[in-house]
């Protein structure tokens, strides 16, 4: 008989609970047991001591008289000093076969041909972007350019009318001396007029008649009347 230490599941569905358990390697993994000799709940923290707990002292006995432990069970093992578990070459990351290597290969073809063709597109819009901002650009210029032309062209007339409107401003200012002499010679005829008006206010005041002037011509015209 072949004697094994292994785990043996129990517990509810999503929620499993194992027993280390010491039984014939020819029975169901759930079936019939010899000892158990540990516990094992995965729903607990790594670092938690209930995870993991091992009746040494029975493990070291079943393992003088020829029990072998699963890997599961020899990883526990080896945590606890009991036995040391060798290197092993874990068989998922061997090197795939040449069929496997070509199969990928040609998947990577596929994608590089893929980014190419949806690459090639972009490529062009860019292109086509590129050639219209030169062809505007070119547009443009020439138009630049004849602005550049017309602005000093219709700085000249402006400059020219200001050159004649100058002479016209200089002929004012001769014009002017003469002005100021006439009006000082006026100046005295004026002040003429003026006097002999502030002369004649006098004698107009003195033609007009007193109050007792005429109250005696009043007089003779009454005795006149009688």
């Amino acid at each position: 008989m072949a004697v094994a230490i292994r785990l043996a599941r129990g517990g509810n569905k999503k929620r499993p609970y194992y027993r280390i358990v010491v039984t014939d390697s020819r029975n169901s993994r759930d079936g019939r047991f010899i000892e158990k000799v540990g516990i094992y709940n995965p729903l607990l923290a790594k670092d938690s001591p209930e995870r993991v707990k091992l009746d040494a002292d029975r493990i070291k006995h079943w393992l003088d008289v020829g029990a072998q432990p699963s890997d599961r069970v020899l990883r526990f093992l080896d945590a606890a000093g009991i036995k040391e578990r060798p290197a092993r070459n874990n068989p998922k990351k061997a090197e795939p076969g040449e069929k496997a290597k070509e199969r990928v290969e040609a998947r990577a073809a596929k994608e590089a041909e893929a980014a190419e063709a949806a690459a090639a597109p972009q490529e062009e819009e860019a292109a086509l972007a590129e050639d219209t901002v030169t062809e505007d650009a070119a547009a443009e210029a020439p138009a630049e350019e004849a602005a550049a032309e017309e602005a000093p062209a219709a700085e000249a007339p402006a400059e020219e009318a200001k050159a004649e409107e100058a002479p016209a401003e200089d002929a004012k200012a001769e014009d002017a001396p003469a002005e100021e002499a006439k009006a000082d010679e006026a100046t005295p005829a004026d002040e003429a007029t003026n006097e002999g008006q502030s002369t004649d206010e006098p004698a107009e005041g003195a033609a007009e008649d007193t109050p007792a002037e005429g109250a005696e011509k009043a007089d003779d015209a009454e005795a006149k009347a009688e």
